[in-house]
C-alpha cells in the first residue's frame, strides 16, 4: 500500500468530505497534494451528487490517494449495485478502493427509510462480500455474480464498517475486512469497542488478527479552541445521532455523558444535517465537544490523536467540517490540520 511519505503502511490519516456537486474531484486532488493517506466522501442523494461518478472522476484526478464512500448503506442499493459501483472505482483508480458502508444515515433518512436492522445489514454484507470476491451470489434461486469482474485482475476492494454499538460491532467483526469505530475521541471507549468486535470474531471461529481498525474523529486545529468548537461543531452533532452511541462503551462512560448524547441522538434534526447553525448543534455543552471530538491548538490535537493510535488504530478518518460553516475558515482549519498537524503525528 503506498502512503503519505514518512508514515508506516498501518498508521493512515483520512479525510472525510461532504463536498458541493461537482466539486468532489477538486477535493481529492487538494487533499493528495496535502499529503492525507485517503478522502472518503459523503454518499447521500439528496444533499451531494452520486458518490461512485464522483469517486470515478476523483480516481481519474489523483494518482495516490485512496478513496472511498464514506459512508454508503445497505438500503438504498441493490448489493450487487454497491459492489459493481466499487469495483468500477477500484478499476478507475487502479486499485484504490475502499468501500466504507453502514447501517445507513442521512441518504436513508432522506427517503423516509430506516437504517437496516443488524441482521439484514449482516446478511448484505456477505452478499457484497462475495461479489466483491467473484463469486456467485444465490439471489432467490437465481445464481448471479459480477460477470465483468475477472477482466479487471485488481485485488479484491475491501469492505470497511462504521460501527457504533455491539451489534453491529459483533457483525462487521464476522463479515467485514476493517471497522472504522465511530464512538468519539475516548481512547477507553475506543479500546471498548476493539475488544467488543476482536471478541465477537473469535467466538465466530475468526482470526481476531485479521480485522483492521480505523475511527471516524471529529478534528478541527485552530489556535483558539472556541473557534475550532464552532467549525466542528455540525459534523460533531452528526457522530452523536448514530444509533448506539449513548450506550457504546457505557462501563468507560460518565452517566452524564450518556445522558447528553442520547439527549443529542433524540433531538437531532435530519432537516439539518452536519450543520452547526440548528437547535440541537447549539445546545452542545463545550465540554462534551472536548472529551468525544479533538480541538484546539495543533499540538494538542497530534497528542490526542496519537493517544488513539496507540490504543491500536491502523487509521484515524477526520470529520472536520460543518455544512453551514463559513468557507474561509474551512479552508484555513484544513490546510492548517494538513501543515502541521500531519507531519506531528507522523512523527510520533
Amino acid at each position: 500500500m503506498t502512503c503519505a511519505a514518512g508514515l508506516p503502511p498501518d498508521r493512515e490519516v483520512w479525510t472525510l468530505t461532504f463536498p458541493a456537486a461537482g466539486r468532489g474531484p477538486e477535493a481529492a486532488v487538494a487533499a493528495e497534494i496535502q499529503g492525507w493517506d485517503g478522502i472518503l466522501i459523503a454518499d447521500s442523494q439528496n444533499l451531494t451528487g452520486d458518490v461512485y461518478a464522483t469517486l470515478t472522476a476523483a480516481a481519474a484526478a489523483t494518482e495516490r490517494i485512496l478513496l472511498g464512500p464514506g459512508v454508503t448503506n445497505s438500503v438504498t442499493r441493490d448489493p450487487a449495485v454497491t459492489a459493481s459501483g466499487i469495483a468500477t472505482v477500484q478499476q478507475y483508480s487502479g486499485g484504490r478502493a475502499v468501500l466504507g458502508i453502514g447501517r445507513g444515515d442521512s441518504a436513508v433518512a432522506y427517503l423516509g427509510k430506516r437504517p437496516a436492522p443488524v441482521p439484514e445489514f449482516e446478511d448484505y454484507l456477505r452478499d457484497v462480500q462475495a461479489y466483491l470476491r467473484g463469486e456467485v451470489v444465490d439471489r432467490s434461486g437465481f445464481p448471479s455474480r459480477l460477470e465483468w469482474l475477472p477482466a479487471t485482475d485488481l485485488p479484491k476492494v475491501p469492505v470497511e464498517v462504521a460501527a457504533t454499538g455491539p451489534k453491529v460491532l459483533a457483525a462487521a467483526a464476522r463479515t467485514a475486512d476493517r471497522i472504522a469505530v465511530t464512538v468519539g475521541a475516548d481512547p477507553g471507549r475506543v479500546r471498548w469497542a476493539i475488544d467488543t468486535a476482536r471478541q465477537a470474531r473469535e467466538e465466530a471461529g475468526l482470526d481476531p488478527a485479521g480485522l483492521s481498525f480505523g475511527a471516524y474523529v471529529n478534528a478541527v486545529a485552530h489556535p483558539d479552541r472556541s473557534v475550532a468548537r464552532e467549525v466542528v461543531r455540525g459534523s460533531f452533532s452528526t457522530l452523536v445521532r448514530f444509533g448506539g452511541m449513548s450506550d457504546a462503551g457505557s462501563q468507560v462512560t460518565e452517566a452524564a455523558d450518556r445522558s447528553a448524547l442520547a439527549t443529542l441522538a433524540r433531538d437531532y434534526s435530519i432537516r439539518r444535517h452536519a450543520m452547526r447553525e440548528t437547535g440541537h448543534a447549539a445546545a452542545i455543552d463545550d465540554g462534551l465537544v472536548d472529551r468525544f471530538a479533538v480541538v484546539g491548538p495543533s499540538e494538542h490535537c497530534a497528542e490526542r490523536l496519537q493517544e488513539l493510535f496507540d490504543v491500536g488504530l491502523d487509521r484515524l478518518i477526520i470529520a472536520g467540517h460543518s455544512r453551514d460553516a463559513d468557507p474561509a475558515l474551512l479552508t484555513e482549519t484544513a490546510e492548517r490540520f494538513a501543515s502541521e498537524v500531519l507531519p506531528m503525528v507522523r512523527k510520533s
